[in-house]
């Protein structure tokens, strides 16, 4: 919105600065700082009245959650949807078809996340949410379309085609299965931050290292002079994405100040779907889909331990995990929830190193 001040510049004025990403983004993150240290408290004053038992606790989760995490509210997402849309729509272009999409699978995945979560409150049990099917149709429906919508914005030699870290010159074309493939990176980042977020402080450092790293990613990809130096495709328009990353950065610090251990409040599934969704819709507007994987290996490695533990248990009735997702074994294994936390942001921040660091190995 704040763009539109440039038509009153005459390029030697304070107007002008309205002209540039980096300002603009952070202007995004401090908007969104300030909206969560505003909004923080008085929001988890009212889910606390509303959520008379807070989130439901898992029963067959590690044996110290019942007595640790219980009574705290959830929906704490509603936090971070609320301040990356405000940051969002003052600050970025929003004749930007990226960041309409972007924008739109954050608050579409935020409002499945946030249906799953009252049903759970609502019947104070944590299966009693949105049936896995209906969840999953949802979000394919969404992240489809969302795939159409930003398909129209790619430059006609990217259109249906999949770029390949490292390999320069390397594009597969996936044709009409394009629309398929960037719809699952979108329900699958989803998914993973999803069950990622079991313990407090778990998935929003990551989530936003990720953010942080696509939205740099973002920015290069979207300036020409900086493609012909990285020797990456060229993605115009995507340079604004780093002003919805921005305010991302901003609105999960300003959750973080309350969810820190011992939360105050829990993300939920509102926000987790949101964030992830988000990540997802990002890699696939900026043709860095493989590269996701990379910036985002803690959420893979998170959902690969799930899918592992129900397949082989499917199969010999045996477990590879005392518990999954991975998280829940290292508890099962004796470590405290801060050393998990920690490291899995050490590993984090490793892999979103590795994942820019493919912007310029060629």
């Amino acid at each position: 919105m704040l763009y539109w001040l440039t038509e009153f510049s005459d390029g030697g004025d304070v107007f002008n600065l309205f002209r540039y990403i980096t300002f603009r983004a952070g202007g995004a993150f401090f908007t969104a700082l300030i909206f969560g240290f505003l909004f923080g408290r008085p929001l988890i004053n009212l889910l606390k009245r509303r959520q008379k038992s807070g989130q439901p606790i898992r029963v067959d989760g590690p044996e110290g959650h019942v007595e640790t995490k219980a009574g705290t509210p959830t929906m704490g997402g509603v936090l971070i949807i609320g301040a990356i849309a405000v940051a969002t729509l003052l600050w970025a272009r929003l004749d930007n078809g990226f960041v309409l999409m972007v924008l739109g699978v954050t608050l579409s995945f935020g409002l499945i996340g946030f249906a799953d979560d009252f049903s759970k409150i609502r019947k104070n049990d944590n299966y009693s949410g949105l049936s896995g099917k209906t969840r999953l149709l949802l979000e394919g429906v969404i992240a489809l379309g969302a795939a159409w919508f930003v398909a129209q914005f790619h430059p006609a030699e990217l259109t249906n085609q999949l770029a390949l870290p490292v390999f320069k010159d390397t594009l597969i074309n996936l044709g009409w299965f394009f629309l398929p493939f960037a719809g699952f990176v979108i329900v699958g980042a989803a998914n993973a931050v999803n069950l990622t977020d079991g313990l407090d402080g778990l998935a929003i450092m990551p989530v936003m290292i990720a953010a942080g790293t696509l939205g740099i990613i973002a920015y290069a990809v979207g300036r020409v002079d900086f493609t012909e130096y990285l020797e990456v495709h060229y993605v115009p328009g995507t340079g604004e994405l780093l002003i919805f990353a921005a305010g991302l950065i901003g609105g999960g610090l300003g959750f973080l100040w309350y969810n820190a251990p011992p939360a105050a409040v829990f993300m939920g599934d509102t926000g987790s779907l949101a964030l992830g969704g988000a990540l997802g819709a990002i890699a696939v507007a900026m043709k860095h889909e493989v590269v996701l994987a990379i910036v985002g290996g803690l959420f893979v490695v998170e959902a690969l331990s799930v899918i592992i533990q129900v397949l082989y248990f499917k199969r010999t009735g045996k477990r590879v995990f005392l518990m999954a997702p991975i998280h829940h074994h290292f508890e099962k294994r004796g470590w405290s929830e801060p050393q998990i936390v920690i490291r899995f942001w050490i590993i984090a921040l490793v892999l979103a190193l590795i994942g820019l660091a493919t912007l310029k190995v060629r």
